[in-house]
């Protein structure tokens, strides 16, 4: 069996995908640009692919293709109804990365609240030595405990949050609870996937009915917001800030008006990047193969 990895780049470093190569000859490409996609897979029965695109033109022209791993949770690259006419399986690896999210939802959000970042460098910078003071705040120092939580998507994620939000002794409004509490949050984190219908919900009519300097947390999927809106309510102070994981356009449109925001905290869509996830996503593209082989369905997202 032909096997190929067409953007293993940020998945495999310093890992191996020895498990396999016991599964057949393996070619392991790092980045694989769009005109290439048809060449690379060319006679391959089996591939595995985290961001690439696989539509009706490119699945037509590649006819010896009978499986497809997904080195990711979501599968909205692979056009599906197209893989089941042609009788190519489909696999995902499901809430691999939910403790690393959540970890990373606090951490944007104690960056927020407690502003290391700016402290730090300006204590490089020589403002403590220079201080008449033992202490000193360059921007407000915000408690988390008493203040509020609110999360937009209550699965895998949403709930490891909530576990963290209440060890902080904050509050915790599910939208699916209580819509109306969750966005008065004093903090408001989304959770949930993006669909046709909630793309772009986060604009200016949801803003005004938050509380007046709220914080808002994207980690999901930089299609939820209307970027321009929010960015809007940051100049305002509507928001008083907003950290985010994930933008709409990835790697990052340089144009895209949060970026130069002092108030937005970005960061490139790593939270679910730890070795430990990355190394549970190639365990399980190897177990999704041996299923599929052995005549198993594990994790197929097709059927």
């Amino acid at each position: 069996m032909k096997i190929v990895i067409l953007d293993g780049a940020t998945i495999d470093p310093g890992l191996s995908w020895d498990g396999l190569c016991e599964l057949g000859e393996l070619t392991v490409y790092p980045r694989t640009p769009e005109k290439l996609v048809i060449e690379r897979i060319g006679d391959a029965e089996a591939i595995f692919i985290s961001k690439i695109s696989l539509h009706k033109e490119v699945l037509n022209k590649c006819p010896n293709l009978k499986f497809i791993g997904v080195m990711a949770t979501g599968y909205n690259n692979v056009d599906l109804s197209v893989c089941r006419e042609l009788g190519i399986a489909v696999c995902n690896i499901p809430a691999y990365s939910s403790d690393a999210v959540a970890q990373h939802t606090f951490a944007l959000i104690l960056e927020i609240c407690s502003q290391v970042a700016l402290h730090n460098q300006s204590v490089k910078d020589g403002e403590w030595s220079a201080s008449e003071d033992f202490a000193y705040w360059k921007s407000p120092i915000i408690l988390l405990k008493g203040k509020s939580l609110g999360i937009i998507g209550y699965g895998n994620i949403g709930k490891k949050v909530a576990e963290i939000a209440a060890a902080f002794g904050m509050t915790v409004n599910v939208y699916s609870k209580n819509k109306e509490l969750t966005i008065k949050s004093d903090i408001l984190s989304l959770h949930c996937p993006a669909t046709e219908s909630n793309t772009g919900f986060i604009n200016r009519e949801f803003i005004s009915k938050m509380k007046d300097g709220a914080i808002l947390i994207n980690t999901a999927r930089g299609v939820l917001l209307n970027e321009v809106d929010v960015s809007e309510a940051l100049i305002s102070g509507k928001l008083t800030a907003a950290g985010m994981d994930v933008l709409s356009k990835e790697p990052a449109d340089p144009k895209n008006p949060l970026i130069a925001l002092p108030n937005c905290f970005i960061t490139p869509h790593l939270s679910w990047s730890p070795e430990e996830m990355r190394q549970i996503i190639i365990d399980g593209c190897i177990s999704n193969l041996e299923s599929f082989l052995s005549g198993g369905t594990r994790n197929r997202v097709d059927l």
